[in-house]
């Protein structure tokens, strides 16, 4: 019986990974599956490539539900299926273990925008591959949220919500000076924060909307903004995660 586990690797660490991939023949095989499979789909798929009997049960929910795709690799003596960072265009089964196309992704210098926002902190950048070539992060003045009640606590949530349109209209300029000069070259956007809002600058900033087909699915979840979390948030773009299976027995000798 097959048990998995579930781990997290850098751009570097999952080239290593794919370096340290044994090739081993007729048993090996590797597929291509882009984001947005349903599960009978995928099943098709993955039935054509591997023997039945090592079909995980739960590897057919994963690759439907990955939001970038998913790359199986399996060998006998690996059994893995990549998530990749950004979304895999490729769909195609190989009787060997083939890298190539998750390689060409991991170094490519791809172009991606960050916009890390929460209110009364902001974070934006560019970067090419794993470099940052522009930035800006900043701060602005919005109240937390008022406790007492009355016509007080009215008062102080209009000015609440001032103060934070203003700091969202400060932050969607400031995204238009960052990203602007790059808006052919960016591959993908990527937001971070606060989930409202994030909403709430989209809606406020028209400038973003262009960028709508490039924008990855999953939003990053980070602290309050600042350099620092800009420079771990590029790292974490460039993650893959990674499933592996092995024997139950084998792991239990």
């Amino acid at each position: 019986m097959l048990v998995s586990r579930q781990y997290r690797l850098n751009r570097l660490k999952t080239l290593k990974l794919l370096n340290d991939l044994e090739v081993t023949g007729v048993q090996s095989a590797s597929i291509y599956l882009p984001p947005g499979l349903v599960e009978s789909d995928a099943r098709e798929l993955i039935d054509k490539a591997l023997p039945t009997q090592d079909i995980p049960l739960d590897i057919i929910e994963m690759v439907a539900a990955s939001q970038t795709g998913a790359i199986v690799l399996w060998s006998p003596s690996r059994k893995l299926l990549v998530q990749p960072p950004f979304p895999m265009k490729e769909r195609f089964i190989s009787a060997d273990i083939d890298t190539e196309p998750l390689r060409s992704m991991l170094e490519s210098a791809s172009t991606v925008a960050l916009i890390m926002v929460r209110l009364g902190a902001f974070s934006i950048g560019v970067c090419r591959g794993e470099q940052l070539i522009t930035s800006k992060t900043g701060t602005g003045l919005v109240h937390g949220r008022h406790r007492k009640g009355g016509s007080s606590q009215r008062r102080f949530e209009r000015r609440r919500e001032n103060q934070a349109r203003d700091f969202l209209e400060r932050v969607c300029g400031h995204a238009r000076q960052q990203l602007g000069p790059y808006i052919r070259d960016i591959d993908y956007l990527v937001y971070g924060g606060a989930r409202t809002t994030i909403q709430s600058l989209k809606k406020q900033c028209p400038f973003l909307g262009q960028f709508e087909d490039r924008t990855l699915p999953s939003m990053l979840n980070i602290p309050r903004p600042r350099r620092a979390v800009l420079e771990e948030a590029i790292t974490d773009v460039w993650t893959s995660t990674i499933t592996e299976w092995h024997d139950r027995e084998a792991s239990e000798i």
